[in-house]
């Protein structure tokens, strides 16, 4: 995919109105801190158009990223952030249902899980909630370059049996480092929008 275009268009807090876009979303959800800001500039070859941060909770709002005015990267704030009161998480949870129960663009929804851990339990509920509102998510298995190359497929396995994945759901390797399994996700993200 070549990137002409990218601009972050609409920002939406707690209490704003979802946007109604014309183009095809891709929504990425993760925990806090489990690397959705550097995959999304790792996507759109920018260093920093996604806020990276050593602080985990930075994304708080549902971000809009117009990729080439034909197409949506929605960031969905990251969960599992201990220093966020309940009240808030509850509020980010309803702001993200929403977006996922109303968005007539939404194709895909991906969802980042460390490669070096098993995925705790916010990730498998987050991975139910997804499929409970309708949506098979494609998994990213972020942090590749930490782990080393023997243990990908036992690690991938982990995961897949952590979440109890649906049959057919496809996990991807990614590492922000090296770039490694960026365009196996612009193909995921390709056959999504024009199937």
């Amino acid at each position: 995919m070549i990137i002409k275009s990218v601009e972050l268009e609409t920002v939406c807090g707690i209490t704003s109105k979802l946007p109604e876009n014309d183009f095809p979303e891709i929504a990425f959800s993760g925990k806090s801190n489990v690397g959705k800001s550097s995959l999304i500039n790792g996507l759109i070859n920018r260093k920093s158009l996604a806020r990276t941060s050593s602080q985990p909770g930075k994304t708080q709002t549902i971000n809009f990223y117009n990729v080439n005015k034909n197409l949506y990267f929605v960031d969905l704030p990251g969960y599992g952030y201990a220093k966020v009161s309940k009240g808030i998480q509850e509020k980010w949870g309803d702001m993200i249902e929403g977006y996922l129960r109303t968005s007539k663009q939404l194709k895909a929804v991906f969802l980042l899980i460390d490669i070096r851990h098993e995925p705790s339990a916010n990730d498998k509920a987050m991975y139910d909630w997804i499929v409970y509102n309708g949506f098979n998510p494609i998994i990213i298995a972020t942090k590749l370059d930490k782990i080393k190359r023997s243990q990908i497929q036992k690690n991938v396995s982990i995961i897949r049996k952590g979440l109890d994945v649906q049959p057919g759901t496809i996990i991807i390797p990614y590492s922000a480092l090296t770039k490694q399994g960026r365009d196996e996700i612009w193909e995921t993200i390709n056959a999504s929008v024009t199937s």
